[in-house]
Order: C-alpha cells, then sequence, then structure tokens
C-alpha cells in the first residue's frame, strides 16, 4: 500500500532543512534503492523557498509507513511542525500503473 507524508516546517526552520538536506536525500535515495520510495519533493512558499515535503512511499501498514517517517534525518533533526500520514491511491500518470 502507498502512504503519502504530508509535512509542514516549522516557521524559520529553513537553515535546519538546509543543513540536514544532505543526509535526508541520503535516507530518500536508501528508500529508492530498495523500491519504498515512490516519488518525494519540497512543497514551497511564495519566494520559492521550501517550507514543507511531500513524500510517498510503499509500506506493509501504517505502522510501517510511520517507522519510514520518524527515521528521516528531517523528522530527527526536528524540521517538521507536523506529519500526516495518509494512505494514497496513485491514479494517474502513476509508472506501475
Amino acid at each position: 500500500m502507498l502512504f503519502a507524508f504530508v509535512c509542514k516546517d516549522k516557521p524559520g526552520y529553513l537553515n535546519v532543512r538546509m543543513e540536514t538536506r544532505p543526509a535526508h536525500v541520503e535516507y530518500l535515495n536508501k528508500l529508492n534503492a530498495e523500491g519504498t520510495l515512490k516519488m518525494a519533493g519540497p512543497f514551497l512558499d511564495a519566494e520559492g523557498k521550501p517550507n514543507g515535503s511531500l513524500v510517498v512511499v510503499k509500506a506493509e501498514s501504517v505502522e510501517a509507513a510511520v517507522a519510514i517517517a520518524d527515521a528521516d534525518p528531517y523528522t530527527k533533526a526536528g524540521l517538521f511542525e507536523s506529519v500526516e500520514i495518509k494512505p494514497f491511491n496513485w491514479v494517474f500518470n502513476n509508472p506501475e500503473a
């Protein structure tokens, strides 16, 4: 099953995002190599600066999805004000469909 992580950064935490980004990208590359990561990218504010993230992963359960989200370096660094984890049905432009 697919799960979408809708993550909102804490205000004023752009420096935390930028400092933690290399570890975050490394983590996502690992998930991608395992076939777990389906898509990911930042949300942008009006100035084009990142202020959140959308990550879609394949996981066996919501508990497994939570464990993936909790292991993200951005989460560990305290970047996010909130993280919603929702089951996701990728209907349009799904390369696996």
